[in-house]
């Protein structure tokens, strides 16, 4: 079975073990997902990730969620933007805030993948992967 948009494949898998209550989730690795996990790390998201390798392919990313004193998860709500059927582009001034400034735009840039204030400050546009808060 091909699998035609593996990042919303990665934010369903998130999605799904945050409402399960996982202290982990494992996903097929790539690049692109272990930038996303980057940013998603260091804006408070996850507490971590680690790149696991099979020795098939190009190994497993272990993403653990992060959730609060409570147990409920820091995540509320997690999106794709941009797709393969239908591509969004931001320009640097026109990448919108998401809920008033409380979430966070994962972008993908010229310059590797990085939040929308990121990309503002730096003055480059690019297509935004999700919105998340």
């Amino acid at each position: 079975m091909s699998m035609n948009d593996p990042i919303a494949d990665m934010l369903t898998r998130i999605r799904n073990a945050l409402s399960a209550g996982h202290d982990r989730v494992d996903i097929p690795a790539s690049r692109i997902k272990e930038d996303l996990c980057r940013v998603l790390t260091e804006e408070g998201y996850l507490e971590g990730y680690e790149l696991v390798e099979t020795g098939v392919g190009s190994g497993t990313l272990r993403v653990k969620p992060r959730y609060a004193s409570d147990g409920k998860p820091v995540i509320q709500s997690i999106q794709r933007v941009s797709k393969p059927s239908l591509r969004v582009y931001y320009r640097a001034q026109d990448i919108p805030p998401v809920r008033s400034g409380l979430g966070v735009t994962v972008m993908s840039t010229s310059r590797g993948v990085m939040t929308g204030k990121q990309a503002q400050r730096a003055g480059i546009g690019g297509e935004p992967l999700c919105n998340i808060w």
